[in-house]
């Protein structure tokens, strides 16, 4: 396969525009002998919220380091903030991820923080840092915002899980992104509180009107936020289109997800 690098001839190249905020165009990524992406290429326009949906293994996740450098692709094209990435070096990748943040699935607190220190910390030490009451200020809205305030003084180690991914997403706000991508927001977590963390990113959705990508098994949250569905299977692009379009799909995989993953709550619920 032919690798590109950030010495490459093509890094030296100015970055092409795209109509699209994201994109990914035919983008291949293996392992050692493992195809996780193959041949992979959908869009996200700005404003957008997309869901990328399969079973485990199928480069849900990958998809996401793929789009912030985190791991480059052997092949194809990624477009992020509508310029061409290709070849980019770390430090263009560093400046892009204060427009374009990740919400990882473990949260990434830093434990001997507290809440409100962790949902400031993107804010300060910086060379353009704000004064501190306007950093307090944000931080205070940002906790309102994700209904965490009576957790401010708290360490992570003191919260559940739901509880650290609504302050993960706090503090992905922190600088105003553009565009913001969630790793299995909802895994991991009771019925209630996977529903309380849905129902947190619709309103962000709602209010803030961000470019989203949220990489989920959940069918329910998938439904609840998502102007475009990414379904992958076996590495590849098995479904690109709206929520209404995968639900009228005859293809016998997607049906069988879609009715099998929907009983998983409903029966949680009954427990």
């Amino acid at each position: 396969m032919r690798k590109r690098g950030p010495g490459s001839a093509e890094a030296q190249i100015p970055a092409k525009m795209s109509s699209h905020y994201l994109e990914f165009q035919n983008v291949s990524k293996s392992f050692d002998d493992n195809d996780v992406l193959k041949n992979v290429s959908f869009f996200v326009d700005q404003g957008e919220t997309a869901v990328i949906m399969g079973r485990s293994g199928v480069g849900k996740s990958v998809s996401l380091k793929l789009l912030l450098g985190f791991l480059r692709p052997d092949e194809g094209r990624i477009v992020v903030a509508g310029q061409d990435v290709s070849g980019w070096s770390e430090g263009q990748f560093a400046k892009i991820r204060r427009r374009v943040t990740m919400v990882f699935q473990s949260g990434a607190l830093f434990d001997s923080l507290t809440v409100a220190e962790n949902v400031a910390f993107p804010l300060v030490g910086r060379s353009d840092s704000a004064p501190a009451e306007e950093i307090d200020r944000r931080v205070k809205e940002l906790l309102e915002m994700l209904e965490v305030t009576e957790f401010a003084n708290r360490l992570p180690s003191d919260l559940a899980t739901g509880t650290k991914r609504a302050v993960a997403i706090a503090r992905a706000l922190a600088e105003s992104p553009e565009a913001i991508l969630y790793d299995e927001p909802t895994t991991m977590v009771d019925p209630l509180m996977a529903s309380h963390v849905s129902d947190l990113i619709l309103k962000l959705k709602q209010t803030l009107h961000k470019t989203s990508i949220v990489v989920t098994h959940d069918t329910h949250l998938g439904k609840k936020l998502a102007d475009r569905v990414i379904f992958l299977q076996e590495g590849r692009v098995a479904f690109f289109g709206t929520w209404p379009e995968l639900e009228a799909s005859k293809d016998p995989f997607l049906r069988n997800f879609l009715l099998q993953d929907e009983l998983i709550p409903a029966l949680d619920a009954t427990a």
